[in-house]
């Protein structure tokens, strides 16, 4: 009997054993998958251009060159771009946490007037919008084209982060918010002292998300403004792409001359607008996965 019991034991040693192993390869393949193609486009950014067309750059430069770069950020726009982007994100994901999740809150709220009618209101505009036209005669009318606000105050507002938020806080203890009304706090304290405190989960997860969308976001910037002062880091990488790119015959036939390609410009780019993300990433990521899971299911 002990001999058999030793030998159940033995096959769920081996068996365990196999699932590890296969859940260890799994991961490092899945691993692989999602870092390779960022790893293949930094090789290539400080690959020498020219080198780099023949192809065949998987895990190693050939020629290191940094051409690209310093093509980039030798430019006194692209520096100024760097600056416009950075104080649009500064400015702007702050202000928009701020009115998502003060809106949030006030739709949370089952003593709220006209409640159902307003969330449906909000969730209408998801899906259906009044098009770019109208979107630009209304900024027009507003006085904001041409002006650093237009970066701003259009995407204060994104209605999927404050159902984020609203569900994440219609998941709080009701008893809570109850026993601050009976100490005599006010909306306002209640707000500041208990709801953004006890939202920082979903609050860190929406701030990464409209920090991004800054970040990343070039076509207001093409769209709405004309002048150069206020052109941001991603237009410029637009610009300063679409300035080496040539018709396809003239490329072939001064291909042996170039030192700088679109190709490498496009990968230096890449690089460039995606370092600073990857660097804030590893110290919000804590909050991301917990908020972005408790506010996208209602309790």
């Amino acid at each position: 009997m002990r001999e058999k019991a030793i030998k159940i034991k033995r096959k769920r040693c081996a068996s365990d054993w196999f699932l590890d192993i296969f859940k260890v390869v799994f991961l490092v393949l899945i691993t692989v998958i999602c870092v390779y193609p960022f790893w293949n486009i930094f090789v290539v950014s400080i690959n020498d251009a020219t080198d780099a067309l023949r192809g065949g750059l998987y895990f190693l430069p050939r020629k290191l060159s940094l051409a690209s770069y310093k093509d980039i950020l030798g430019r006194a726009t692209f520096l100024h771009g760097i600056l416009i982007t950075v104080l649009r994100t500064a400015i702007g994901t702050p202000l928009a946490v701020l009115v998502t999740t003060a809106l949030a809150y006030v739709l949370s709220r089952k003593e709220l007037l006209f409640r159902k009618q307003l969330n449906l209101f909000f969730i209408f505009t998801m899906y259906f919008g009044g098009g770019m036209v109208p979107y630009y005669m209304v900024l027009k009318s507003l006085g904001m084209l041409n002006n650093f606000i237009v970066f701003i105050f259009p995407n204060l507002v994104s209605v999927y982060n404050m159902i984020l938020v609203k569900n994440y806080i219609e998941g709080m203890p009701a008893e809570i918010f109850e026993s601050a009304k009976i100490d005599g706090a006010n909306d306002l304290t209640v707000f500041f002292k208990m709801v953004i405190p006890l939202s920082k989960p979903i609050i860190m997860t929406i701030a990464l998300f409209v920090a991004i969308t800054h970040w990343n976001s070039w076509f207001d910037a093409y769209l709405f403004t004309n002048a150069q002062s206020l052109k941001t880091m991603q237009s410029i990488l637009v610009e300063i792409l679409n300035q080496y790119q040539t018709s396809s015959a003239n490329q072939a036939a001064n291909q042996a001359s170039q030192t700088i390609t679109p190709d490498s410009i496009r990968m230096a780019a890449t690089m460039i607008a995606t370092i600073p993300i990857i660097m804030v990433y590893p110290f919000i990521q804590k909050y991301f996965v917990k908020g972005i899971m408790l506010g996208s299911v209602k309790s």
